[in-house]
C-alpha cells in the first residue's frame, strides 16, 4: 500500500463515520465549561509547565527551598536567566519566595503545584 494511501487510512480511522451531533452531550460540556478567563490563566499555567528548563526548577523545588545562586548552579543558567524564570513563575503562583536577610529564597507556592508535578511524573512513568 502506498504512503498516501496508508495516510489516508490513519486519518479515515480518527473520523467518525457517522454525522450526528450528540446534543446533550453539547449542552453537558457548555453547562460544565469554565470561564475563558480562568481557560487562559489555565493555558498560561501549562506553557510556564511546558518547558524543560523551568520545569526543571520546579522539581528541584518540589521539596527543597533555593536561592537564585543554587538554582543558577544547578541549571548551568546564568543569575539573571534564573530571577527572569523565577519572576514568570510567581507571576502565576507557581513558586514564591521568602527572605532571610538578603537572601531570597524560592519554594513551590502550594502542595497544587507539587501534585501537578508528581501527576505528570506519574504519567510518564506508567
Amino acid at each position: 500500500m502506498d504512503e498516501k494511501k496508508q495516510f489516508q487510512n490513519r486519518i479515515n480511522k480518527d473520523l467518525c463515520n457517522v454525522r450526528m451531533i450528540h446534543l446533550e452531550r453539547v449542552l453537558y460540556a457548555k453547562q460544565q465549561a469554565i470561564p475563558f478567563k480562568e481557560l487562559e490563566v489555565m493555558s498560561m499555567m501549562y506553557k510556564m509547565l511546558g518547558d524543560p528548563t523551568r520545569l526543571k526548577m520546579l522539581m528541584a523545588l518540589s521539596d527543597n527551598e533555593m536561592c537564585v545562586c543554587d538554582l543558577a548552579a544547578f541549571t548551568g543558567l546564568t543569575e539573571s536567566a534564573v530571577s527572569h524564570q523565577l519572576r514568570r513563575l510567581r507571576d502565576l503562583a507557581l513558586v514564591k519566595k521568602r527572605r532571610a536577610g538578603q537572601i531570597l529564597y524560592y519554594s513551590l507556592d502550594d502542595e497544587h503545584v507539587e501534585e501537578l508535578l508528581e501527576i505528570g511524573l506519574a504519567h510518564i512513568r506508567e
